[in-house]
């Protein structure tokens, strides 16, 4: 068949019906066809030219064209959609590199399998349309709930039909055991949308914890207004929750309105959620505070927290303990989801017993180190001394103020703390230099003795091994396998090296042995600030 004035109209009748029916632009079906005419014309004419169609979008006129572009000589390749600037010269007048000469050439007829081949082209093309307007539709929705039909289930994952396409309800997104059937309404959280080559893949959860703060918004008319917010939520999907929320209104209780008159509100998102039992905590910036809330049912006597190693201690009485860690540990560990803390629980008892063991311990020191009494040993750790070295380096009035101590006590205190001391630090000197650690990294300033001891047990012996450390490596971290915290421990983490310590004195190292430029690390440093106070403001 020939694209002639007998069929020009129906190109685009066509195009609009395929449009319609594929709920598509119809601007896009006529880019598929010209492709397609063009690929036709290309094989009439050779695969090498450069053969363009345009349809004319209100006549349905399909013009061919041949374009060739001018090149320089030495890149002339394609003899067919190329020319040089000579060559051009039979076409154009002055013709430039990077000219196009365009000619119209005769329409072509379609044959069989050209006209297969375009068909092909225009259904690719539609159905690359459709999955474009499909991304599209739900790239923005993903964060969102969506009402979804059960289509079918395939091994355990539950298909869904969304209007525009499928989505994916994956089984371990689930909550517990639920089964559906086909045809059932389901209400799921879009976790994601991705683009794919068999097209955008849309994947829902209804184990989220997202999921459940979305339902919260729908049932709480101040959420979704803003009056409360949602800070925090931790999911044991079907089983217990816990949702942290705060109010910038002072007169709006936000537990009381997120629970609803008789616990309407509450139990809308409990049905939802299978049965799901919900705390709701009232959040706090103070995170002591906001961690015994997020213990309860459980009392709480007493909090120590750790920030640096993002770790807390909970001391509650003897028999709160079943209910402070819950079944399984349940409470425990959706309460350390919440606050993103590492939550350790002690009794009463088992922390009365370790402050008496530390006492103990630091009594114990004293007599052996400063060759006291147990009486007097006693007295220095009540009053709060914990260590040798603040024996040895306190003011003497902060000694003297002990009873029975004077200045002279104070003074031979002091002069055996330091000697105990000086011993201890030549002693481990030597170890370290029985390791192999070099003059190189003993002389490096902040490092101890008892640490040059540590490093070199490590087979960290010279500046240089010292400036190819982490920071964590010295200082010990955290890392996330599984969504469990671990600990990482650093070679100077006994002796209470901070991780912006380590990161300093790992930073000096490499400048001292030229591997950084001292000028690159101000200017980096100077950007930090400026972020920082771009962050602040």
């Amino acid at each position: 068949m020939a694209y002639t004035s007998a069929n020009q109209l129906e190109l685009l009748q066509t195009a609009e019906a395929v449009a319609r029916e594929k709920n598509i632009e119809a601007g896009l079906v006529v880019e598929a066809m010209e492709e397609s005419l063009a690929r036709a014309a290309k094989s009439r004419y050779g695969a090498e030219m450069d053969i363009r169609v345009s349809i004319d979008r209100k006549t349905g006129k399909a013009t061919f064209t041949r374009v060739r572009t001018v090149v320089e000589d030495e890149e002339l390749e394609n003899y067919q959609s190329e020319f040089t600037v000579e060559q051009a010269k039979e076409y154009m007048e002055n013709p430039e590199v990077g000219q196009q000469f365009i000619e119209e050439v005769p329409p072509v007829e379609l044959g069989r399998i050209a006209a297969q081949s375009a068909k092909q082209v225009i259904l690719q093309k539609v159905r690359e349309a459709e999955r474009d307007k499909q991304y599209e539709e739900f790239k923005d929705k993903a964060g969102t709930i969506i009402n979804a039909l059960v289509k079918r289930e395939e091994y355990g994952n539950v298909i869904v039909d969304v209007g525009a396409g499928e989505a994916v309800l994956r089984r371990n997104e689930k909550i517990g055991r639920e089964a559906y059937r086909p045809n059932d309404r389901i209400r799921c959280f879009i976790k994601e949308v991705r683009r794919e080559q068999r097209g955008p893949q849309i994947f829902l959860s209804r184990t989220a914890p997202e999921f459940m703060a979305e339902l919260f918004k729908m049932e709480v008319p101040e959420i979704y207004e803003g009056v409360i917010d949602i800070k925090a939520v931790a999911r044991d999907p079907g089983s217990r929750a816990k949702i942290a929320v705060i109010s910038y209104d002072n007169s709006i209780d936000p537990v009381g309105a997120c629970v609803g008159m008789r616990g309407s509100r509450v139990q809308a998102v409990v049905n939802e959620l299978q049965g799901e039992k919900i705390d709701i905590i009232p959040w706090n910036e103070d995170m002591p505070t906001f961690l015994v809330n997020a213990l309860q049912p459980a009392e709480v006597s007493k909090v120590v927290l750790d920030e640096e190693a993002g770790k807390i201690e909970v001391v509650v009485p003897d028999e709160q303990l079943s209910l402070a860690i819950g079944r399984r540990g349940q409470n425990v560990r959706l309460a350390s989801q919440l606050t993103g803390l590492d939550i350790d629980i002690l009794t009463e008892e088992e922390e009365s017993k370790r402050r008496q063991a530390e006492f103990e311990l630091r009594t114990k020191l004293f007599m052996d180190a400063l060759d006291l009494d147990e009486f007097f040993a006693q007295l220095l750790v009540s009053e709060g001394f914990t260590n040798l070295e603040e024996v040895a380096y306190v003011e003497v009035d902060e000694l003297t103020v002990i009873e029975g101590v004077d200045e002279d006590t104070a003074s031979e205190l002091q002069t055996r703390a330091r000697e105990f001391l000086e011993a201890k630090a030549k002693k481990a000197m030597d170890a370290a230099r029985e390791l192999g650690v070099e003059d190189s990294l003993a002389s490096f300033e902040g490092l101890t003795p008892q640490m040059l001891e540590a490093l070199g047990k490590d087979g960290v012996k010279t500046l240089e091994d010292f400036a190819t450390c982490a920071d964590w490596e010295l200082a010990g971290g955290w890392t996330i396998v599984d969504g469990e915290r671990s600990k990482d421990d650093g070679v100077l983490e006994p002796f209470d090296v901070s991780l912006e310590e380590a990161q300093n004195m790992v930073m000096t190292a490499r400048v001292m042995l030229g591997w950084v430029d001292p000028a690159e690390l101000e200017a980096d440093t100077d950007d930090e600030d400026e972020l920082t106070e771009e962050e602040e403001a």
